[in-house]
């Protein structure tokens, strides 16, 4: 795939998205949370990339969004999509959805989503979700005790690139190699030529290196893993509590993954633990051991009453002896009993096993010294040799798990994107529930819409009234002011703007036709100057040539000019629109458009049947070829109707013929 042909990717987004291994893959399926992977990418960018890339797979324009208040209906629409997502990742995966004249785009969309509706938002599934979200690179951490070697310069420079923990460095031979192994507990050597020099310490050989970073630098795998510990663990729990077919072992992946701590160590190795607690504890191990020979020795000699015969102690003193001798003569059964029990309990406090016993006991020396001390050069080898079997241990466990989980990691990024998947259904299936949707059938002329709620209005969607409503052609639509008119705008803008992404309507029933634009000109503030005059009529001029099948909706726009002007104007605008265009204009002037327009216009009112405690009683469903009274008309009819008997009545009725002629 050429990325820099996709609508807005330049060459150096382009070479952002090339870093990723399946850039093409999370392209095709708007897959935000991979593209967003790519350096300096964010998630709002990479859904732009994305809605991009559809479009040009789709033929789309990008145009079918005409003005700021369709706009503002489709911002509307994903908003409350949106808020039912439980992820981040999944919110916005759902901002590659939008609407579009392209009949296989909608398609696409409608197939995936007859799916998603079947979805049951399950509580536990809806918990799992919480904690899923993306791998994430952890942090790099330097790695001091291993390094690689090479000869070769351009090596030297592709290695620092593949392995940024490790010191990379150049040698020149075995002796420079043979320094290092000095240096670092391990030396990885890089060139072949090093194969079966005899050189101290661990030193290997692998000339493949690069190409096995699971093996060279296992930590990194681990790493990834335990930083993500929870997000892989949370989408496990989502293919658990659903249907989903999970591609990975789940219960390897957790056994696996408990055997990492926090910080990407091996945990869970008995033999591991015991190296690890035998070479942290070595030092207090060895001065209770001590403590423990020197407390039996001052017991015995507290103890015991030696008798020495005084040309025995001249002879003791001739000969420069002292404790140790007389200790050796006295007390040697003693001495022994003692330096065996520190032994014992050396031994027992660390593990050791045989092979570890027969060095540790020599750190005890049966010779007779009061107090006891041990042989720290005996120590010294004992830490060493417990310290190399550690971490050789934990090297060849680090290097065993990293295989695994490195074999998993695939399967682990397709476990999560699964589950984030779901959450984008889920977040459909959701909102269709919650607003009581149906998938509108295309087909027809204009829109037709049974039942229609929505859920744009300021009250609870249990409050909204349902609305039936069908027009084709242009139509003027009249009523009361706070009837509904704009509201009624508002469902028909709404009914097209989820139809045409594809996705379900808040009705019982919509059929409608497909269009290529949505025209919503909104209500204007107030009446425009000379200058915002001439642009809204440059934008319908606009608007009535082409061969685009659109929807137009207008919200009282005789509000820009004078009351006898506006009439005029819109009369003109339905004459240009007449035919296969659809719209509809809001009017308190219909009847005055309906006499200035050169054909039949179209009129339904959304009638008020009367007033209840000074609030309006209104039918939300327009009806066909009615024009609506007024809110004045229906309160001196409301007068007319108290006080007919008296002589106010009589006014009330004048007034009222004055509004029936």
């Amino acid at each position: 795939m050429d990325l820099e042909s996709i609508s807005g990717v330049g060459e150096k987004t382009a070479a952002r998205l090339q870093s990723l291994d399946d850039a093409e893959r999370a392209l095709r399926e708007g897959d935000v949370a991979t593209l967003a992977r790519a350096p300096d990418i964010s998630p709002g960018r990479a859904a732009a990339i994305a809605r991009a890339a559809i479009r040009d797979d789709h033929d789309d324009s990008g145009e079918f969004l005409a003005t700021e208040r369709s706009r503002e209906i489709y911002r509307a629409a994903l908003d409350l999509l949106q808020e039912r997502a439980v992820t981040d990742d999944a919110a916005h995966r759902l901002e590659t959805l939008f609407p579009t004249g392209s009949a296989s785009r909608i398609e696409e969309v409608r197939e995936w989503v007859e799916v998603a509706m079947e979805r049951e938002p399950d509580p536990d599934v809806l918990e799992a979700l919480a904690g899923v979200g993306p791998l994430e690179p952890p942090p790099t951490e330097r790695i001091r005790e291993r390094c690689l070697a090479t000869t070769d310069a351009e090596r030297h420079a592709e290695a620092k690139q593949a392995f940024p923990e490790l010191s990379v460095e150049i040698v020149e031979d075995t002796h420079g190699l043979a320094d290092l192994a000095r240096g670092y507990a391990t030396v990885i050597a890089l060139d072949e030529t090093f194969a079966g020099v005899d050189i101290d310490g661990d030193v290997r050989v692998m000339p493949d290196a690069l190409d096995r970073p699971e093996e060279v630098v296992p930590e990194r795998t681990l790493a990834l893993f335990a930083h993500n510990r929870e997000r892989i663990r949370a989408a496990a729990a989502v293919h658990r509590t659903s249907d989903l077919d999970s591609p990975i072992d789940l219960a390897a992946l957790e056994t696996h993954l408990s055997n990492l701590d926090d910080d990407g160590g091996v945990v869970g190795d008995e033999e591991l633990h015991r190296l690890q607690r035998a070479a942290a504890d070595l030092d207090a191990a060895v001065s209770t051991a001590e403590s423990v020979a020197n407390d039996r020795l001052r017991e015995a000699i507290e103890e015991r009453d030696v008798t020495i015969e005084g040309a025995d102690l001249l002879s003791l003193v001739e000969q420069g002896a002292g404790v140790d001798s007389l200790l050796s003569r006295e007390l040697e059964d003693e001495h022994a009993a003692a330096i065996d029990a520190a032994r014992e309990h050396f031994v027992d406090a660390l593990a050791l096993t045989d092979g570890e016993a027969d060095l540790a006991t020599r750190a005890f020396p049966e010779e007779p010294t009061f107090p006891v001390e041990h042989d720290e050069g005996i120590i010294n080898r004992l830490r060493e040799e417990l310290t190399v079997a550690r971490d050789r241990r934990a090297s060849r466990l680090k290097r065993d798990l990293a295989a695994d989980l490195a074999a998993m990691r695939e399967d682990c990024d397709d476990l999560v994107r699964a589950a984030l998947d779901r959450d984008v259904a889920l977040a459909v299936s959701r909102f269709a529930r919650d607003f009581d949707c149906v998938l509108p059938a295309f087909g027809g002329t204009g829109i037709v819409i049974e039942g229609g709620r929505s859920p744009l209005l300021d009250c609870g969607f249990d409050a909204v009234e349902p609305v039936d409503y069908a027009v084709a052609g242009p139509t003027l639509l009249s009523g009361v002011n706070s009837g509904g008119k704009t509201s009624t705008l508002d469902l028909l803008a709404l009914v097209t703007v989820l139809a045409h992404m594809g996705l379900p309507v808040p009705a019982a029933q919509v059929e409608i036709e497909r269009y290529e634009a949505l025209h919503y000109q909104a209500k204007s503030q107030g009446t425009l100057d000379a200058g915002a005059f001439e642009a809204t009529l440059r934008e319908f001029a606009g608007l009535v040539t082409g061969e685009k099948r659109r929807l137009v909706l207008v919200d009282e726009l005789e509000s820009i000019t004078e009351p006898g002007a506006s009439a005029t104007i819109i009369a003109g605008i339905l004459e240009e629109l007449a035919g296969e265009t659809t719209g509809v204009f809001v009017s308190h002037l219909a009847g005055e458009i309906r006499e200035a327009a050169d054909f039949e216009v179209s009129v339904d009112g959304i009638e008020a049947v009367g007033l209840e405690d000074g609030e309006l009683v209104v039918e939300r469903s327009p009806k066909k070829g009615v024009l609506a009274r007024s809110t004045p008309e229906l309160i001196v009819e409301k007068l007319a109707a108290e006080d007919g008997s008296d002589e106010n009545g009589a006014f009330y009725d004048r007034l009222l013929e004055k509004f029936e002629t």
